[in-house]
């Protein structure tokens, strides 16, 4: 509890102890000491002014600074009252006594303009205004025909006035307080403005009883009423200090007129027959005459919400077509979202028609993104959906984008020469050169189809066009392929290998062969080249060929790749202690397009050397060919690493499209010249083979890099490389892949007979 809630502790304190004292002197002494009856009234009044301007001083915006002091000088104005009873010595309300307590319910309400009750629109300013006027008129009814026929005789005219104008107060003031109570922008507690209502209710029974005219409710109104209304300001004052800190709840958004109206209307009723019931005098004639005006100003009332209720309807129907509208549409394309084709495909199925959906993913798009940026990427999207939309035939066939660059047609048959007619079509769509700005792109699509069968749901046609779409990518991208239902059971398959293949990374059922790298002119080693193998404890020996696609396509390859580098450099620099000056220089480690993509790869790559106590130099990273084409990022990645000193490796280098091209951008240090132009070399049959591992050798020379030959398996093929300029090669010619402890051995053995006899097989 902060300092302010303790003071304001203090005016509670004290109000409820001079309520308890005035109650008991009032007990010993005589009952009709009005100067002692009042007492507590002023002091917990007085104390209700203190504590309204603490809150004042302490809140945190001008409105609940406006609120709070304008309640503290309400209950200056109701402590003048309590002073004006003292000195009227007569039963009943003077003027003068009721003049500051007016004064204190027109400061309440005014107060409220803080909460705020500013209407928001000329209609709800209208409705402020006629409930108002209904309360008003009503209790303006009540008071003169119920009320003033219970007043004994002798009751002056001044306090009937009196009377009437605070029971009148009071009721607009509960109306002010009860909208102020629901509305949806206040800054004041809420709690604190139910509590804020003691007052006028209060007020209400101070009439009543003032009316009554006995000396015994003129005594509860003084010991009680003044009391009990100084002790709601100073709870409601408290409880605003608590939570000045706090956002204020947020108030329901309810009507309180709509009540008042029922309660004014139903009153008038009663009041109409009972006059009915009898012969109408002046008083019965101003019953009706309110009555009429009272359902006059409630007819009004609700045309106007009758109306405002028609414009809000209209407003709300184009909102929700709107919004069904964006909610099912792409926003980018106009073409339906995922949402939309969902919908339209489970319509499709529900009414038991036929239906194909064709998925088109478009190959490689992230490279075209990074090529462009994600404005122009864009752009290129938008022409593309536009072409597919003008592609599809008339209202038969729908296109939607699913995300991303990746879209859908719904068809309206299974018949399989459509299919094939349409598959082949919106292809042909995609591969025509889109222009964007002053380039024209070149895009290829992998489609992947699903023939709706009986029973499907959208959801399932959905999934088994995306595996079809994945194998079509698996198949060489830029093709077609249509479900067939092993296809799931090989993505199954593969889900469950993934699944083994996390758990294998984790409980050590990996370990590295390492295949050697030799000197084909002196017949040593000169370094190796990590391999990951599985021994499932189940399945057995699993073949790289078999999970490392499963690793790449779930991400696990991130991990797996992470795992080789360190313990790849763990066991150089294991032999680099032991075989000193015999160990090999460096190790190879292979590294996937997802590990260049990881922001933080290079910093893993420093943070390996650096644990192991090795040096830039003593790794070599390899890389393939599609790997450096990736995009800028993994171009990045690339240079850093090459700037840091780690060597790097083009793997399967000839097998490309643009290996050319690429030495020119790419940092490379060795060229590892695949096995397939490696194999039928010897015999020279296959001359562009032949030509290809030629131009290798002498692209490296030119650009002095290192030259590899992989996949050396007899000794005319090793022959034949060194003759065409080849220094190093690798295959199982020299030696297979072997554990850590045979490969060290290979390092400090006799150099291979290469020139002569065939080679060693370890």
């Amino acid at each position: 509890m902060n300092g302010s809630d303790r003071a304001l502790r203090v005016p509670l304190i004290v109000g409820l102890t001079t309520i308890v004292a005035v109650l008991a002197w009032l007990g010993v002494r005589d009952a009709d000491d009005r100067v002692g009856a009042n007492l507590a009234g002023t002091v917990a009044l007085s104390a209700a002014a203190f504590a309204c301007w603490r809150v004042s001083r302490a809140a945190p915006t001008p409105p609940v600074r406006g609120f709070w002091l304008l309640w503290a000088l309400t209950a200056a104005c109701l402590v003048l009252s309590t002073i004006a009873n003292m000195l009227h010595g007569a039963p009943g309300i003077p003027l003068y006594e009721a003049i500051p307590t007016l004064l204190a319910l027109g400061l309440a309400m005014l107060a409220f303009r803080h909460v705020p009750l500013a209407p928001r629109t000329r209609a709800d300013g209208a409705r402020m205004l006629l409930d108002g006027i209904a309360v008003a008129v009503a209790g303006t009814v009540f008071f003169t025909y119920v009320l003033l026929n219970a007043v004994p005789e002798g009751t002056s005219a001044g306090t009937l006035i009196a009377a009437a104008a605070v029971g009148v107060g009071c009721l607009l003031a509960l109306v002010v307080f009860g909208k102020a109570a629901v509305s949806p922008e206040g800054s004041v507690d809420p709690v604190a403005l139910a509590i804020l209502t003691i007052g006028p209710l209060a007020g209400l029974v101070a009439v009543m009883l003032v009316l009554g005219g006995t000396e015994t409710g003129m005594l509860l109104l003084l010991v009680l009423g003044y009391p009990l209304v100084g002790m709601g300001i100073c709870a409601a004052a408290y409880r605003q200090s608590r939570v000045l800190h706090v956002q204020p709840p947020k108030r329901p958004r309810w009507s309180i007129g709509g009540p008042l109206q029922f309660i004014a209307v139903t009153g008038t009723a009663v009041l109409v027959i009972i006059v009915s019931a009898r012969e109408l005098d002046g008083r019965g004639r101003a019953v009706v005459v309110g009555a009429v005006l009272i359902a006059a100003i409630m007819v009004a009332r609700q045309l106007l919400s009758l109306r405002e209720n028609r414009l809000a309807l209209r407003g709300v129907r184009h909102q929700q077509t709107e919004l069904e509208r964006l909610a099912l549409s792409d926003y980018l394309t106009g073409l339906p979202n995922r949402t939309g084709f969902t919908l339209a495909l489970t319509d499709r199925l529900d009414r038991g028609r036929p239906a194909t959906v064709l998925l088109i993913d478009i190959d490689d798009f992230k490279m075209v993104n990074d090529t462009l940026g994600p404005s122009a990427a864009d752009q290129l999207l938008a022409r593309l959906a536009e072409r597919l939309r003008r592609c599809a035939h008339g209202d038969r066939e729908s296109v939607a984008r699913l995300g991303g660059d990746e879209f859908a047609v719904l068809m309206p048959s299974g018949d399989p020469a459509g299919i094939e007619a349409a598959a082949a079509r919106f292809q042909h769509a995609v591969g025509r050169p889109l222009p964007v700005g002053e380039q024209r792109f070149l895009l290829h699509a992998s489609i992947g189809v699903m023939v709706a069968e009986p029973g499907d749901t959208a959801d399932e046609v959905l999934r088994n066009a995306d595996i079809a779409m994945y194998a079509a990518k698996s198949a060489g991208k830029a093709s077609w392929v249509r479900f067939e239902p092993r296809m799931r059971k090989d993505m199954t398959g593969h889900a469950r290998l993934a699944g083994e293949l996390h758990d294998a990374i984790q409980g050590g059922q990996l370990r590295l062969l390492y295949q050697p790298v030799y000197d084909l002119v002196t017949g040593r080693m000169h370094g190796a080249e990590a391999l990951v193998r599985w021994q499932h404890p189940e399945r057995g020996f699993v073949s790289p060929v078999d999970f490392i696609p499963v690793a790449e396509r779930s991400g696990l390859i991130v991990p797996l790749g992470g795992w080789v580098l360190r313990e790849a450099c763990t066991q150089l620099a294991r032999w680099r202690d032991s075989l000193k000056e015999g160990a090999v220089e460096a190790i190879n480690v292979n590294v996937a397009v997802r590990q260049l993509r990881e922001a933080g790869f290079v910093d893993e790559v420093a943070a390996v050397l650096s644990d192991t106590g090795l040096t830039p130099r003593n790794l070599v990273l390899e890389v393939t060919e599609s790997s450096v084409a990736d995009g800028p990022q993994v171009a990045e990645t690339l240079r850093d690493l090459h700037e840091m000193g780690v060597r790097l490796a083009l793997d399967d280098f000839g097998t490309g499209q643009s290996s050319l091209s690429l030495l020119r951008a790419f940092p490379v240090d060795v060229l590892k010249l695949d096995k397939s132009f490696v194999d039928g070399i010897a015999d020279g049959a296959d001359r562009g083979r032949l030509a290809v591992a030629a131009a290798v050798a002498q692209l490296a020379e030119h650009l002095e890099l290192k030259a590899v030959a992989e996949g050396i398996e007899s000794q005319d093929q090793l022959e034949r490389l060194r003759d065409m300029g080849y220094r190093y090669g690798q295959g199982y010619l020299m030696a297979r892949p072997l554990p850590a402890d045979e490969c060290a051995a290979l390092m400090t053995a006799e150099p291979l007979a290469v020139a002569a006899t065939g080679g060693r097989h370890p």
